[in-house]
């Protein structure tokens, strides 16, 4: 131990980092208790953070001992701590812990990480700790975070902007290729670790994803040992299950997982009102729609890790995983279409009924391989990674039409849209300590991707049978080659008074397409970024962040198929995207307080350009593959023009009482859409929600959780407000090892009703839904580990690699 000398404050500090003594490796949530000298009744604790590392703040002067415990290590302790006028910093270094040869039957790990936690670069959500969410999906979890919005289809926005590039564990998934929302409802919330959400992203991530990142980590053990959990829940709208094991024998460790859910059947009424314009033709058109669409979704998700620390400084790791999600639905819909002239004269009034259906499949596997090299000098690493994804998706679509009137025949189509996606990413990354305080990052990566499909086409002919469709039967293939190199620094400037990084990223974009038409140069892009953060004093700081984005078109955004299964309301891909260029700016502010509550603001910036939107035209006539359609709205992604966004966001916990503990995060924001030849259209928008949890005794825990997202304009309409609330009850037993749960969602109102508008220069269209959103739901979930705690011996290949300079 040493002691730091500097100048005069009312009160001081205590850290250091805890180390396990034969790997070296940070022991996390390690349990630091403080105590007056000569008492045995605990003053202040913490827990150690993900590096090992501890503080104690605020500690009045006086004479402390200070102990250091983790299950299955022998504890440490340090007596007579002085902290007075001339030592108000005790740096304690790094606390070695020596494993016990403890054998116990069952596991209890009573230290908890907080719910959020800030860092320089990024907001931690341990959804672990989240109670409410714990019988849902991944959006469930995503809904309580802060600087996110989920909307009732599942569209997610970080900070307003929905162009976000998702990680899992730090990696790209082919799950995400396909369908965004399917994805996210495929991850049960009982897998989910911590959810980090990166709004200022540095040098060494993809420059990819204009709104940030968000990287979902799952849950893992790196606890020696057998251990493992099983959690299952059954409701009225979802059920899913997880079955987590992981086995660690001195420096090899090994991880296997499975995770499925269901969402039940579920049926949306919809209806749809729109009023077409042709001023050639001097005729006003009228499209009413009423229908129901039951809906089916399920995925099951299973993975394999491994680790192996060859030595203390080289470490091999290695993952495998597979998803599967699923969706099929049906619809029935009547419909009723007038055309009359500006005079009023009646053209024509047809009345139909049609059945539609749809279904989509995705699989994709995930692997990995890792390996990472420490040197004799401390924080001196290299690291080489290859990553590989592979997806295959299969989409159905068809619909019959058939009419009471007007002597039309019947009309139906079928279309087949199979198709796959690889990516692969191999990168090297090095780190060197320069100087105390400095640090330089740089490193190298390829992102080799390939997107497939085909599309055949069956048309109804002559009332009885299907033929093939040529106009609408094509395949796409499109590769895309990423090359990239980074430079970046993590500095600490005028004695700690400013901390930060900051870096620069190059990247090089390869396109081929081979659909018609399309050519698609390459292109480079310099990315800067840097954030640097001034500690105001140990409880609070601020932080100013900037950073270049690029936003390129995925699988969905660019696949030219033509979804028809309501003729009157089709959608399609679009090849000729370009990338979205986005510029971010943050301004925040984080305090913390002793009672352990805590307060973060957020301000941002942000302005886009080619930015990338659903667009929607209408045609009375929509000839695609030599099949014309009357009376659609097409809906397609397009580069609009400018975007810029202007808000905040405030997020605050404060524990009331030892049992209540509040938590509320307020999101307001102004976006402006600039798109030429068209009005700027300017939206306010804000979120708030509230959460409150109260322990009662005997292991009883009561949560409830209330969302308001408003409504907010668009380029072409209003999106529409969505309210939504949960209650859960928690009842720990067998010493805290296994927990039964009630869980409800939205329990006071079937449905969640939305409004949305759209208009364009030729049309306006209300449409209607009624989704069905109340739930409840059982949980359950059961921990069980078998622990062997033995130190092990270093080895002579571990002695000969600290001769590494």
């Amino acid at each position: 131990m040493f002691v730091q000398n500097i100048s005069a404050q009312d009160k001081g500090n205590i850290s250091g980092t805890v180390i396990d003594s034969v790997g070296k490796n940070a022991v996390n949530y390690a349990t630091i208790g403080l105590f007056k000298s000569g008492s045995t009744k605990p003053l202040n604790g913490t827990t150690s953070d993900d590096k090992g590392n501890f503080i104690l703040n605020d500690l009045p002067f006086g004479d402390y001992k200070l102990t250091v415990e983790f299950l299955g290590y022998h504890p440490k302790s340090f007596a007579h701590i002085i902290i007075d006028q001339k030592n108000m910093h005790v740096l304690l270094g790094k606390i070695f812990l020596s494993t016990s040869s403890t054998q116990l039957a069952s596991v209890t790990v009573t230290a908890h990480a907080p719910l959020v936690q800030n860092k320089i670069d990024k907001l931690v959500y341990n959804a672990a700790n989240d109670l409410t969410s714990q019988g849902g999906v991944a959006l469930d979890v995503l809904k309580k975070v802060p600087m996110i919005s989920v909307d009732v289809d599942g569209n997610v926005e970080l900070q307003g902007n929905a162009n976000i590039r998702f990680l899992i564990n730090g990696k790209p998934s082919s799950i995400f290729g396909a369908s965004l929302a399917d994805a996210l409802q495929s991850i049960p919330a009982s897998q989910i670790k911590s959810i980090e959400v990166i709004t200022s992203p540095g040098a060494k991530y993809d420059a990819s994803g204009t709104g940030g990142i968000i990287n979902i980590i799952l849950k893992d053990s790196k606890v020696e040992g057998i251990n493992g959990s099983i959690n299952v829940s059954a409701g009225t709208r979802l059920e899913n299950g997880s079955f987590n094991l992981n086995a660690r024998k001195g420096n090899i460790g090994v991880g296997v997982f499975f995770s499925g859910n269901e969402k039940l059947n579920t049926t949306i009424i919809n209806t749809i009102n729109r009023l077409s314009y042709n001023t050639t033709m001097d005729t006003l058109t009228s499209l009413y729609q009423q229908g129901t669409s039951p809906f089916v979704r399920s995925g099951y998700q299973s993975g394999l890790n491994f680790n192996w620390s060859i030595t203390k400084n080289d470490e091999l790791t290695a993952s495998f995983g597979f998803n599967h999600f699923g969706n099929h639905g049906t619809a029935f819909t009547n419909q009723d279409q007038q055309s009359r002239l500006s005079n009023g004269n009646l053209l024509y009034d047809i009345s139909s009924t049609r059945n539609s259906a749809s279904r989509f499949s995705s699989n994709s596997a995930d692997w990995s391989a890792g390996y990472k090299k420490k040197f004799k000098k401390e924080d001196r690493e290299i690291e080489f990674l290859y990553t590989s994804s592979y997806g295959k998706n299969t989409a159905y679509a068809s619909q019959l039409s058939e009419y009471q009137n007007a002597g039309y025949p019947p009309s139906g189509l079928q279309s087949n849209n199979p198709g796959r996606d690889h990516e692969t990413d191999i990168s090297i990354d090095y780190t060197e300590p320069l100087i105390k305080g400095f640090t330089i990052e740089t490193g190298v990566k390829a992102v080799l991707e390939n997107l497939y499909n085909s599309v055949v086409t069956d048309t109804l002919f002559n009332n009885d049978h299907y033929v093939n469709n040529p106009g609408q039967t094509y395949s796409f293939q499109y590769n895309r080659n990423i090359y990239a190199a980074y430079i970046s620094s993590s500095y600490t400037l005028f004695h700690d008074f400013i901390n930060g990084k900051a870096g620069l990223r190059y990247e090089r974009t390869n396109t081929k397409a081979d659909f018609e038409g399309t050519n698609i140069p390459g292109y480079n892009i310099f990315a800067p970024s840097f954030v640097a953060q001034h500690k105001l004093d140990e409880t609070q700081s601020i932080k100013v962040a900037y950073n270049y984005r690029i936003e390129r078109p995925d699988y969905g955004d660019l696949n030219p198929f033509l979804n028809v299964s309501d003729p009157h309301n089709i959608s399609t891909g679009n090849p000729l995207l370009k990338p979205e260029i986005g510029h971010n700016f943050e301004l925040g502010y984080n305090k913390t307080f002793k009672q352990g509550g805590n307060i973060y603001f957020a301000g941002f910036y942000r302005y886009n350009t080619q930015d990338i939107q659903s667009f929607t035209t209408y045609y009375p006539v929509y000839s695609a593959g030599g099949t014309d359609y009357t009376d659609v709205s097409l809906t397609q992604r397009y580069n609009i023009g400018l975007q810029t966004a202007l808000g905040f966001n405030i997020f605050g916990s404060v524990p009331v009482t030892n049992a209540l503990n509040l938590r509320s995060n307020i999101q307001i924001g102004e976006r402006t859409n600039s798109t030429p030849g068209l009005a700027s259209v300017t939206g306010f928008a804000y979120r708030v929600n509230l959460n409150a949890s109260y322990q009662f005794p005997k292991n009883l825990l009561i949560e409830v959780f209330g969302n308001y997202n408003s409504s907010q304009k668009n380029i072409q309409g209003t999106r529409p407000a969505f309210v939504f609330y949960n209650l859960a009850v928690r009842k720990q037993f067998m010493h805290k090892n296994a927990s039964i749960g009630f869980t409800a969602a939205n329990p006071f109102g079937e449905y969640v009703t939305q409004t949305l508008t759209t208009f364009g220069s030729n049309f306006n269209q209300n449409n209607i839904r009624k989704i069905p959103f109340r739930s409840f739901g059982i949980t359950f979930s059961y921990k069980f580990g078998k622990l062997e705690f033995k130190k092990t011996k270093e080895t002579n290949s571990e002695d000969m690699n600290m001769n590494t300079p």
